[in-house]
């Protein structure tokens, strides 16, 4: 098996496209605080991946592209998905967002960020090891 179809790259490839994504969208929201009806929005993620991580679910197998998934879906076909948040209103012009709790996620986002990229140089850093040792 190739290294780059490990479970593990692939893991951190789809935590890094949410956490990019999060990013983009949490930036939308500060800029849009003083837009009047705006609704913030976020980045659903987390529990999708620890579902499709934990193996007390059943699973099937589609025989036909209409048939519904049974089961959770599997770490390569994990995506995050962006929904708004209707539900609240903080202020009078309907917006709800509230800016200490963005700047807070973007800040936990750029450290989760970071974390994620630290691993993958980790990634890259063993295999570069592996090949320069080979080679000898």
């Amino acid at each position: 098996m190739s290294w780059m179809n490990s479970r593990n790259v692939t893991l951190l490839e789809r935590s890094l496209d949410a956490a990019s994504m999060r990013h983009k969208v949490l930036a939308n929201n500060i800029a849009n605080i003083d837009t009047p009806n705006f609704k913030r929005s976020d980045v659903s993620f987390e529990s999708v991946l620890q579902d499709a991580l934990s193996e007390r679910t059943i699973s099937g197998r589609a025989t036909n592209p209409r048939h519904m998934s049974i089961g959770s879906p599997k770490v390569d076909q994990v995506r995050p998905h962006v929904y708004t948040e209707e539900s609240t209103s903080l202020r009078n012009d309907g917006n709800n967002v509230d800016i200490d709790a963005e700047m807070s996620a973007m800040a936990q986002n750029q450290i989760q960020y970071n974390a994620l990229i630290q691993q993958i140089n980790r990634k890259f850093a063993s295999l570069k090891y592996a090949i320069s040792e080979g080679k000898r």
